[in-house]
């Protein structure tokens, strides 16, 4: 079932085989990150199909060897790329032992089952190491495997309350946000794909294998980064700041004439910068604004003193007078103006593949290539 060469004998993990017992975004995430670096990954699904599969529209309509037209939600490609797709039910006996099977022979299985939900059919760590000791295993779940919550199950918008994101996401006087992707999920899948990763590097050492133990409130709650350690070192709550920064100023988004853009200068010299170019030298020898600090301090002033001189500009005049004295600033894009932007372009980030579009994972090496050789798979094309 493996396959018997490497989808590309360049790819960092070329020869790797990985099961993945996973759906929705936090599993399948990981699994296509590996499976862009090469790792051959078999997607096992449930007759009734990954469900971000039923998640449109908008939907993709392809048609497999045999005249059939299989219909898709766009979601469900964004996460599957590179895969082969098996189906199983469980509660089959030889459709369980196929997995099992597979799993003795797999460097890598990821699964996403709330935890415990597999003992039951013998596809647990515990059981799968006994007859494959270098096998790494990666549980994702919403809480971990251990603590008071371990047996429940975690979804993205709750784990973004939970953990602390949406308190310090919107406007000040406005009522928390979640962000725009599905933030913990999607952190998630990048820390197992490099926990696995890890596992695989001391599986070279030592020849064993052993369990990844993923968790959505975790990885969530270790990407606050600074915002957690203003927390452990004051022992107050950060405030929501909107597009405001809440130690440099100044620093979010402006106006213009049509539109908006973002300025950054996240230091005195380019804050010097900036008044210059907008015309307002003065406000560098201003005592309210000459330090960071200062500026901080007084930054509802400031932005004001800077709005009004911006909106004057057109967009495309402020950012090219921004880019040639090196003062950090930017458009606000859409996602058409993102893709058809020449860095993003020339960066090949779009990948088309099958007829169906996607974005790579981001990785460029000097000696090694990406593995980009197929589309998500249709549900069971590899049985």
């Amino acid at each position: 079932m493996w396959l018997d060469h490497p989808r590309n004998p360049k790819a960092p993990l070329a020869g790797i085989k990985m099961l993945e017992l996973a759906r929705v975004l936090a599993g399948p995430w990981a699994g296509q990150i590996l499976a862009d670096l090469g790792a051959d990954v078999i997607k096992v699904e449930s007759p009734e199909g990954d469900g971000t599969r039923q998640w449109g529209p908008p939907w993709v309509e392809r048609t497999d060897k045999t005249g059939k037209v299989h219909r898709e939600a766009a979601y469900y490609h964004a996460c599957n790329r590179g895969k082969r797709s098996i189906i199983a039910d469980f509660r089959d006996d030889a459709d369980l032992e196929r997995v099992r099977e597979l799993a003795v022979s797999a460097d890598v299985l990821i699964e996403n089952f709330k935890t415990g939900s597999l003992d039951k059919f013998g596809l647990d760590y515990a059981s799968l190491k006994a007859s494959n000791p270098a096998l790494v295993y990666c549980s994702i779940t919403g809480f971990g495997q251990t603590g008071p919550r371990a047996h429940e199950a975690g979804y993205d918008f709750v784990i973004q309350g939970m953990s602390g994101f949406m308190s310090v996401t919107g406007e000040p006087e406005g009522d928390p946000v979640k962000m725009g992707v599905s933030i913990s999920d999607l952190s998630t899948g990048v820390y197992a794909a490099n926990g696995i990763q890890a596992a695989l590097i001391q599986r070279a050492r030592t020849g064993a294998g052993q369990l990844v133990d993923m968790s959505l409130l975790d990885c969530s709650v270790a990407l606050l980064a600074n915002q957690a350690t203003y927390f452990l070192t004051t022992g107050e709550n950060p405030p929501r700041m909107g597009n405001a920064h809440a130690q440099v100023a100044p620093y979010g988004v402006f106006p213009v004439r049509g539109g908006h853009v973002i300025l950054a200068p996240a230091n005195d010299r380019l804050f010097r910068k900036l008044a210059e170019l907008l015309g307002l030298p003065e406000l560098a020898e201003d005592v309210r604004f000459v330090t960071n600090g200062d500026r901080t301090a007084n930054a509802a002033a400031l932005d004001t003193e800077i709005a009004n001189a911006t909106r004057t500009w057109s967009k495309a005049e402020l950012l090219a007078e921004c880019k040639a004295k090196g003062v950090p600033a930017g458009p606000i894009n859409r996602l058409d103006e993102v893709f058809a932007d020449p860095q993003v372009i020339a960066r090949q980030l779009r990948v088309d593949l099958g007829g169906m579009p996607g974005v790579r994972s981001p990785f460029t090496f000097s000696d090694a290539e990406l593995a980009l050789d197929r589309p998500s798979p249709m549900q069971g094309e590899d049985d």
